[in-house]
């Protein structure tokens, strides 16, 4: 097993949508590195930590899962979507995303700030290092269960 960081922004789908509809396509990737995260290392049963992005108070929100294999991102083929690609072929798919299932809802925010308050137990620990925007995001062990103590 797995564990990952998935970054939305609220405004967009937050854990409560997600709590509402319960399993949800991670649609909209258009980053090589995220998608190659989902496409070639995401399994069935990974433990995610959903965290919201550009919000007053960015952090973890909750835990979610994935519930599904790879399978090609449709948003890509359709012309009016805001993630379409025209160089995307439905023979030769570029993005790839994997369905997520809710979990649970943190009792609290974990916020970026805490997370970088202690990134020496945290060790090497890709939200917390400056530059990386990437908004899926490999987590060890180690610090999804140290994350998830600080609930």
């Amino acid at each position: 097993m797995k564990y990952w960081l998935m970054k939305t922004e609220p405004e967009e789908f937050s854990i409560d949508a997600l709590a509402k509809v319960g399993r949800e396509p991670w649609s909209g990737v258009r980053n090589y590195q995220a998608r190659n995260y989902m496409m070639k290392d995401m399994k069935v049963g990974d433990g995610i930590l959903f965290y919201h992005s550009n919000t007053d108070i960015p952090g973890v929100v909750g835990v979610a899962e994935v519930v599904s294999e790879t399978y090609p991102d449709p948003s890509q083929f359709k012309k009016k979507s805001d993630y379409y690609d025209p160089a995307s072929k439905p023979e030769q798919p570029r993005w790839w995303l994997v369905d997520v299932g809710f979990k649970r809802k943190l009792k609290r925010t974990i916020s970026l700030d805490e997370l970088k308050a202690k990134a020496d137990q945290l060790g090497d620990f890709a939200l917390t290092q400056r530059g990386n925007r990437l908004s899926v995001l490999p987590v060890s062990a180690a610090q999804w269960k140290f994350i998830l103590s600080l609930e």
